[in-house]
C-alpha cells in the first residue's frame, strides 16, 4: 500500500487531477446512482481549502510584514495596476465581443428570493466596511478585504516586537502552510467528485438553449486569457509569453475552474507562486488581494448579459455608453466579492444604463444562473490564474529592468 501511494504521489498533481476528473465524468454518465456519494468528495475538498485559506492568508500576511526588512522593496503598487488594467480591458473585450456577436435571450427565467445592489455606491460602502469587520469574523467568514486589514495592521504593530514571537508567527505560518499542502494533494479526489456532481445533477441539456450567450461569454474569456494576457507579459517581460501564460492555466485555472471558488483557490495559487520563485513578501499580498480586485471573468458577465439583455428588447447602444459600460463592469466586477451572488447580481446595476427595469433585469440574472455552471467555472479559472500572473509579471518584469540597468 505504501509502494502505491508513493507511486501516486509521484505523479504529477495536473496528471493526477486530469485522472481524478476522467474518472468522474465517466461514472457521471455511466453509472451515477449507483455511485452518488461520491459527489460528497467534491464538498468535502472544497470546503477544507475554504476552511484553511482564510488562516493562510492571515498568518502569511502578517508573517511578512513583521519580518519585512527596511529598504526592501515590494511589487504591490505595479500588480494593483494590472490588476485594475486587466479588469478594465477585459470590460471592453465584452463590450466588443458583445458587438460583434449580439445574443438576444428568451426572458421566462427568474431570480427569486435575491436583491441585487442599488448602485455602485453600495457596492463601494460594502467593500469599505469589510476593510473593518471585526477581524474574528473576518476569518470565520472568509471575508478577505478584512483579513488582509487586519494582517497587515498586526504586521505592522509587531515589526518591534522579539525575534522569538515572530519566529511563532513564521512557525505557526509554516505548519498551515503544510496542512494547505496535505489538502491541495486531495485535488484529484476531489475534482473527482466536484465533475461527478456538475454532470450527474445538472447535466448539458438544460445549457443548450443557450449556446450563444456561453459562447461569447467563453469566448471573450479566452480572448483576454490566450491573447490580452499574454500581450501584457511579452511587453513587461519581453519574453516568449506562453509558457508562463499556460502554466498558470493548467496549475490555477484547472482547479479553479472545477471549485468555482477564488477563495478555495487561494492555497493553489500560494504554491504556483512559490514554484515559480516569486517573493513571498509580495505574493502573501498580492494573491488574497487579487482573489477581491482583480475581477476580468466578472466584468465580461456583467457587460456580456448586460448588453444581451439590451439586445434582446431592441435598446439602441451607443459607442458613449458603451464606454460607460466597460468602466462600470470594472468598477463594479471590484466590488463583486463583497455583494451576495457575486457578479452575477450586479447585471441589474449595469442595465440601469439602458434604462432597462428592475424586473426584466433579474430575469437575465436568472438566464445567469442557469448557464453559470459553465459561466461561473470559466469565470473563476480566468480570475484566479490571472492573479498568478500578473504577480508573476511585475516581478519578472522588475528583474528584467533591474538586469538592464546593470548591463549598462
Amino acid at each position: 500500500m505504501k509502494n502505491l501511494i508513493k507511486q501516486w504521489n509521484n505523479i504529477s498533481l495536473v496528471k493526477r487531477i486530469i485522472i481524478g476528473l476522467v474518472i468522474g465524468i465517466t461514472f457521471a454518465i455511466t453509472m451515477p446512482a449507483q455511485v452518488a456519494p461520491i459527489a460528497i468528495l467534491g464538498s468535502l475538498f472544497v470546503g477544507a481549502l475554504k476552511a484553511i485559506a482564510p488562516i493562510l492568508v492571515f498568518f502569511l500576511v502578517m508573517s511578512a510584514i513583521c519580518q519585512h526588512k527596511e529598504g526592501k522593496k515590494t511589487n504591490i503598487k505595479s500588480i494593483i495596476v494590472l490588476y485594475l488594467l486587466g479588469t478594465l480591458i477585459a470590460g471592453i473585450v465584452a463590450v466588443v465581443g458583445s458587438f460583434l456577436f449580439p445574443v438576444t435571450l428568451t426572458l421566462t427565467a427568474g431570480a427569486e428570493g435575491v436583491a441585487p445592489p442599488s448602485g455602485v455606491g453600495e457596492v463601494l460602502k460594502t467593500l469599505l466596511m469589510n476593510v473593518v469587520d471585526n477581524p474574528v469574523n473576518a476569518i470565520a467568514n472568509a471575508n478577505y478585504i478584512g483579513v488582509l486589514t487586519w494582517a497587515v495592521v498586526f504586521g505592522l504593530a509587531l515589526k518591534n516586537a522579539a525575534e522569538s514571537t515572530k519566529q511563532v508567527i513564521v512557525n505557526v505560518s509554516d505548519a498551515i502552510s503544510q496542512a494547505v499542502r496535505w489538502v491541495i494533494n486531495l485535488a484529484p479526489f476531489g475534482i473527482m467528485g466536484l465533475v461527478f456532481d456538475t454532470i450527474s445533477t445538472s447535466g448539458l441539456e438544460s445549457l443548450l438553449s443557450y449556446g450563444k450567450l456561453i459562447g461569447v461569454l467563453l469566448g471573450c474569456m479566452a480572448f483576454v486569457a490566450l491573447v490580452v494576457n499574454p500581450l501584457i507579459t511579452f511587453i513587461a517581460t519581453r519574453k516568449n509569453p506562453y509558457p508562463l501564460v499556460l502554466r498558470c492555466l493548467r496549475e490555477s485555472g484547472l482547479t479553479a475552474f472545477f471549485t468555482r471558488s477564488s477563495a478555495a483557490n487561494i492555497p493553489v495559487n500560494m504554491k504556483l507562486c512559490k514554484d515559480l520563485g516569486l517573493d513571498e513578501d509580495t505574493y502573501s499580498v498580492s494573491i488574497p488581494l487579487g482573489a477581491t480586485i482583480n475581477m476580468g471573468g466578472a466584468a465580461i458577465t456583467i457587460s456580456v448579459l448586460a448588453l444581451a439583455a439590451a439586445h434582446t428588447l431592441g435598446i439602441k447602444v451607443d459607442i458613449g455608453t458603451a464606454i460607460i459600460l466597460s468602466v462600470l463592469s470594472a468598477v463594479s466586477a471590484c466590488g463583486a466579492s463583497g455583494v451576495a451572488g457575486g457578479s452575477l447580481l450586479l447585471v441589474p446595476l449595469a442595465c440601469s444604463l439602458f434604462g432597462i427595469p428592475n424586473e426584466v433585469a433579474m430575469q437575465v440574472v436568472g438566464v445567469g444562473f442557469i448557464v453559470g455552471v459553465i459561466q461561473d467555472s470559466a469565470e473563476t479559472a480566468l480570475n484566479s490564474s490571472t492573479d498568478v500572473l500578473y504577480t508573476a509579471v511585475a516581478e519578472l518584469g522588475k528583474r528584467r529592468k533591474e538586469a538592464e540597468q546593470k548591463a549598462a
